[in-house]
């Protein structure tokens, strides 16, 4: 089976290739299925090989299939060849498994869309470079793949670019990996310097025997780093992920789950020797970065509002816990985590993909609850997800952030506590998220803030054109009443008492305006204060529909529509995904449990592709039984509090949602403001320099030469005369020029 490894990316490319010709033609859901089969079909030949090569020795599971010379250029000769061992075959099968199961997930989620043929075409795409990238025996190969990825995101996340918000986020997905891959591409210069090849076999053969400078290996290490954390969306480079929300929901479930994101923690893995050979802090920094992220982005978590928000920062966070894992040099605990992640998380953005369909497309959590009577199979399938994350065992989730704490306690206890606290914390928030969403009451058709408020803005509106009303009707008064009184002086005696019955029904017309303007004043004073006294409507209405008194006949229509509104279970071709990545999240764990070596069954598997540089736990089995202990019993704290806070309001929930959080610690915000501000006036002066100085040196030179040589045609008109004339003049200016330096 190895001689058909080319197959793996060879189908979805074909599939990619026949959508983009024929796409249209074939239209839904033909498209879908063809971009399903194709994956599918990965799928099946990626188990094929990884059969056969479970079947050789450990020794003879790795080989690098090469399909022909990329680029002869000197002494740099890269191939188009696959590197088949146990760490690049792990992540093809989850890649191509869990990426079928998104493929048929998105035929559902997606009918009905006027571009569904160009959909499925950007994921068989997506699908072909990230297989590019974990198979590729070179890192220009991989870089390729690397790039792939970037550009289908991009694709991806702004599909609906009619959408200006999709279209930034994008744009903001594009431009911030940007800066990794910079990373990355002098990181693939210097290896080829030092190396003088680019081939992951030669790298890392010789890197593993010692060879390399430590130096050498830091720089390269710490430039792959910056690579990976750019893609991996580690702080401060993780400003891209939580805005690809903005795509289709199986593109959120795609690249948070079983692709994109992961492709840093991959390439940290591949290139384990070079970390073991860099100098000590570089580890250390990346130990670090993972888990300073992991709790930064557990804390912003809690206190958001939308569904896929919530998800999009614990996939920062989980990314987090896998480079605390490579930092603390447990590469088999990272992989280990990276496919139980897979599992889990795609499930949960499955799954909140399903209640945004049912709820017609509103992702703002404070409107559900109580779903799980309408959609049950949405919510047992997610509650599974949910206790995965949040680290119950026997969850696959359990398995393998225990293991990670167990390492980080190994590393460093401090480390440990960071990465305790960012357990509760997840386990809190996916509760929150839970519960908000499945239980309690339903609270879609409840009356939102701003609809309140334009109710009241419509009051107020009515009662000042009530006053105003009021007060035309007075000044007619007033005028009809002085009318009136003109009449009686102008009167004679027959006339007098008509004129003067007149002026009495004037002044009492004129009275009942006065009043009616007063009514209307006061009116129009007590609902302005109403409206200035009235407290907002709060974020979320636990505990019932909220009170707007009178304003329920001027509340919009749409509150209404909503009421009659139903939530619904998704279809089968949604569900089934659900259940498969259900069942996965429950067994997972079996791939790797502590218990004997023998049931280390992912470490023995991976030990040929890590070079033998895994470290191993020096702690007692004593140590680790209080470990996973004490790391459950956090979880359940972290349960336990979100229940009270949101399940039973024994704990006021706006506690914990402060603004500072909802707004990721205004970090977005400061570096958006830095970089279209000072950054951008930056960027606009070098613009000018290089328009006003660089291009106009270089166009002045250009500009006079050709003046010159404007004013020189004049003189080379092929007439022989003319050069005659000229040898002449320059005859006697020589002539004049030696008299003048003779002496008589």
């Amino acid at each position: 089976m190895l001689d058909l490894v080319w197959l793996i990316p060879a189908l979805p490319l074909a599939g990619f290739l026949v959508l983009t010709f024929c796409g249209r033609r074939l239209g839904e859901p033909w498209a879908g299925w063809l971009a399903t089969g194709a994956v599918a079909g990965s799928f099946l030949v990626t188990v094929g090989v990884f059969l056969d090569l479970v079947g050789r020795d450990a020794r003879d599971r790795r080989s690098v299939t090469t399909l022909f010379e990329w680029v002869p250029a000197g002494d740099l000769r890269v191939d188009v060849g696959f590197l088949v061992d146990p760490l690049s075959l792990t992540m093809c099968l989850f890649i191509t498994g869990v990426g079928a199961l998104i493929h048929l997930y998105s035929i559902g989620y997606m009918h009905g869309d006027g571009d569904f043929p160009r959909f499925f075409t950007y994921l068989n795409l997506f699908a072909f470079s990230m297989l590019m990238l974990v198979l590729g025996d070179n890192l220009l190969l991989t870089f390729l793949g690397w790039e792939g990825v970037g550009a289908c995101s991009y694709l991806l996340i702004s599909f609906w670019f009619t959408d200006e918000a999709n279209a930034t986020a994008g744009k903001k997905a594009f431009v911030t990996n940007r800066i990794g891959d910079w990373g990355f591409m002098v990181a693939i210069f210097l290896t080829f310097f030092t190396f003088g090849s680019v081939a992951y076999v030669d790298v890392l053969d010789t890197t593993a025997a010692g060879t390399v400078a430590q130096s050498t290996a830091t720089f390269v290490a710490v430039m792959l780093f910056v690579g990976a954390i750019g893609k991996s969306a580690q702080f401060p480079l993780y400003l891209w992920l939580p805005d690809a929300m903005a795509g289709p929901t199986p593109v959120s479930a795609l690249i948070h789950a079983a692709t994109m994101v992961t492709s840093g923690v991959y390439l940290l893995t591949r290139i384990n020797p070079v970390i073991a050979d860099a100098a000590d802090w570089v580890p250390t920094m990346i130990a670090w970065t993972g888990a300073g992220t992991a709790l930064f982005a557990a804390t912003i978590a809690v206190a958001q509002r939308d569904i896929k928000k919530v998800l999009a920062y614990s996939t920062v966070s989980q990314l987090g816990y896998m480079f605390l894992a490579v930092g603390c040099g447990a590469y088999v605990a990272a992989v280990f985590h990276m496919v139980t992640h897979a599992f889990f998380k795609a499930l949960l953005f499955l799954g909140s993909g399903s209640v945004i369909h049912g709820m017609d497309g509103d992702q703002d959590m404070a409107h559900y609850g109580g779903l799980r009577r309408f959609m049950p199979v949405t919510a047992g399938t997610f509650i599974i997800g949910w206790l995965a994350i949040a680290g119950v065992p026997p969850f696959a989730g359990f398995w393998s952030k225990d293991e990670i704490l167990a390492f980080a306690w190994n590393e460093s206890p401090l480390l440990w506590v960071v990465g305790l606290v960012t357990a509760v914390l997840t386990a809190f928030y996916m509760t929150r998220q839970v519960v908000l969403t499945f239980f309690g009451r339903c609270r879609f058709a409840d009356p939102r803030p701003d609809e309140v408020a334009a109710a009241w803005a419509t009051r107020l509106i009515r009662a000042d054109e009530a006053v105003g009303a009021a007060r035309i009707a007075v000044d007619d008064a007033e005028a009809a009443a002085e009318a009136c009184r003109g009449a009686v002086a102008a009167a004679d005696a027959e006339s007098v008492g008509d004129a003067e019955a007149a002026v009495v029904e004037a002044e009492g017309v004129l009275a009942v305006a006065v009043e009616a303007l007063a009514g209307a004043e006061d009116l129009a004073t007590n609902v302005r204060a109403a409206a200035d006294a009235r407290a907002e409507l709060p974020a979320l209405a636990l505990d019932g529909v909220p009170d707007v008194g009178a304003l329920a006949d001027e509340l919009p229509e749409t509150v209404a529509t909503r009421a009659a509104h139903h939530p619904h279970e998704s279809p089968w071709t949604m569900t089934i995904p659900l259940g498969v990545l259900a069942v996965l999240s429950v067994l997972g764990g079996l791939i790797q449990l502590p218990f004997s070596s023998t049931t280390k069954r992912l470490e023995h598997w991976l030990e040929p592709a890590l070079f033998h540089n895994e470290v191993h736990l020096s702690i007692g089995a004593g140590t680790l039984w209080v470990l996973a202990v004490v790391a459950v019993a956090a979880g359940g704290v972290g349960i336990a509090v979100a229940v009270a806070a949101y399940g039973r309001r024994r704990i006021d929930h706006t506690v914990f949602e402060r603004p500072i959080l909802a707004e990721a610690w205004r970090f977005d915000r400061t570096v958006s403001n830095l970089v279209g501000g000072p950054g951008r006036a930056g960027f606009e002066a070098t613009a000018a320099f290089d328009r006003r100085v660089v291009d106009g040196a270089v166009e002045g030179v250009a500009t006079l030469v050709r003046r010159e040589a404007g004013v020189l045609r004049r003189f080379h008109n092929g007439l022989v005369r003319t050069y005659a004339v000229g040898i002449g003049l320059g005859a006697v200016g020589l002539v004049i020029w030696f008299l003048s330096r003779s002496s008589f």
